[in-house]
């Protein structure tokens, strides 16, 4: 393998963990309401804006701004479902994916009075000190993203198998009827898979903005990445969202390396069409089967 062919890798294998946590945030919340929730992407920009304006402006230690603007985007999640989506008695599906578009566009716009059509910078969290490898060169920010998304993907695993609020939502997602007859709060976990998928976003986010920079309109690409690796996969499969996200990256890479960096982005719109149209399930089974029984 030349190490050009390599660093493409490396490349893609970086940018598509950021395409797995935000795919993991549609998860999360499909597998609780039944919804794609189409604001996820602004959360990633939130959660990069704002550890950025954190750092730049207050002048925080970078792991503190991080801790911050996690909970920071993570109240703007549960703040979204309390207002938008809780009030709504027996909606459609169809309601509720109009209703986070509608929010999308909002925390875009938001975003843009609040920062402006500036790009934001965040400093590497060990600095920029490449790493050697066979020829290619392996930034320190990347074995963060690495290291950070494989956490995310050990926790929610932890999470769902052991935690007791894990098991509520593993239930409301198979039967909500059954769930709410047991004395599960269903309104609690629905407002939880927001907050979760809130904070997974801003993670995605934050650690990202040393490599791709950040600014408000990168939530609506991010959103569209995301969903394609989440349809790649099979809506609802956790595991499966990861190796779609890394597959997705690598293919954009190379294809942007390769080919022409201005098919970057056709390339997913390309694999969610043909994903759509060939198998709809995901390449990796039935989503209704795969849900978070997964875990």
């Amino acid at each position: 393998m030349s190490a050009q062919i390599l660093q493409y890798i490396i490349s893609g294998i970086s940018v598509g963990s950021i395409y797995a946590l935000v795919a993991l945030g549609f998860n999360i919340i499909y597998n609780t309401t039944g919804i794609i929730n189409f604001a996820q992407g602004e959360f990633v920009m939130l959660g990069g804006m704002t550890a950025a304006s954190l750092v730049a402006i207050f002048h925080i230690p970078i792991y503190l701004a991080f801790i911050l603007a996690v909970v920071i985007v993570t109240v703007i999640g549960a703040l979204f479902e309390r207002l938008a989506i809780q009030p709504l008695k027996n909606p459609s599906v169809l309601t509720l994916i109009i209703i986070t578009i509608a929010g999308s566009i909002l925390l875009k716009g938001i975003a843009m009075f609040v920062w402006g059509k500036e790009t934001y910078f965040l400093p590497s969290f060990s600095g920029d000190s490449p790493i050697r490898i066979l020829g290619a060169f392996l930034l320190p920010q990347t074995v963060w993203i690495l290291g950070i998304t494989g956490l995310v993907v050990i926790g929610l695993g932890a999470f769902f198998k052991f935690a007791l609020a894990g098991k509520a939502m593993r239930a409301v997602s198979s039967n909500r009827i059954a769930a709410s007859l047991v004395g599960i709060n269903v309104k609690k976990m629905v407002l939880l898979s927001f907050s979760l998928s809130a904070a997974i976003g801003a993670i995605g986010g934050i650690i990202i903005a040393p490599i791709a920079l950040m600014d408000y309109e990168k939530g609506a690409i991010l959103a569209l990445k995301g969903f394609a690796v989440a349809a790649l996969a099979g809506i609802g499969n956790f595991y499966g969202a990861v190796a779609a996200g890394l597959l997705l990256g690598i293919m954009e890479a190379l294809g942007a390396g390769l080919i022409s960096s201005h098919y970057k982005d056709a390339i997913a719109l390309m694999i969610l069409l043909l994903v759509l149209f060939l198998k709809p399930s995901g390449i990796f089974g039935s989503a209704q089967v795969s849900r978070l029984k997964k875990f």
